[in-house]
């Protein structure tokens, strides 16, 4: 076998690991969404990704390494996701407060809401969840402040945009039971408009 022959193969095995571990990343969170904690077993999610169970082992033998490199999917996702729908905010308080508030009602707040229920009583995976909610809390917090253009020099400033991260998730919170869009579409705007005052 040539060299080059050689290299192609080796970059189109390392090509398809890289598609059944993405593959089995999305059908871990896709799991979550749909089944929640308890029923994300190693056993669906292979089956959800369309991948055999002898590849799944290849790459996460424990339900555990498999939710853990989950979590970090997630977080990257998540991150992406905000950021791709910030570039189509117009600039107004309304626009943005609009755009955290769907962000968090969206299905990877879902998914991160089963991760940290489980991981209230599981010690193994709270270290894993605690260090992404932190790095994502961040993220959207320094999205959000460059987004609404605040001055956080300004007295009060740091902890309205705070408000609003917590406001949001609140709501997300609240549609997770029933369909609770009408009434945080009002919440939303009031409080955009409150907050446009203080910033």
């Amino acid at each position: 076998m040539s060299t080059d022959t050689g290299q192609r193969e080796v970059r189109r095995q390392a090509d398809r690991s890289r598609e059944t571990r993405r593959k089995l990343m999305q059908a871990t969170v896709e799991c979550l969404v749909e089944h929640g904690w308890a029923g994300t077993t190693t056993t669906v999610v292979a089956e959800r990704a369309g991948v055999s169970r002898g590849a799944q082992l290849h790459h996460f033998r424990t339900r555990g390494e498999l939710v853990a490199a989950a979590v970090e999917h997630l977080g990257a996702e998540s991150v992406l996701d905000l950021k791709e729908r910030a570039r189509q905010v117009n600039g107004s308080t309304v626009a943005v407060v609009e755009l955290i508030a769907d962000f968090y009602a969206s299905d990877l707040f879902t998914a991160a809401l089963e991760l940290w229920v489980a991981a209230r009583t599981d010690p193994e995976l709270r270290t894993v969840v605690v260090p992404l909610e932190a790095r994502l809390g961040r993220e959207t917090h320094r999205l959000a402040v460059e987004l609404l253009g605040a001055d956080e020099t300004k007295p009060g400033v740091r902890e309205s945009v705070q408000l609003t991260l917590d406001l949001v998730r609140g709501l997300a919170l609240a549609d997770q039971l029933t369909d609770d869009r009408r009434r945080r579409t009002r919440i939303v705007r009031h409080w955009a408009r409150v907050l446009e005052e203080s910033l």
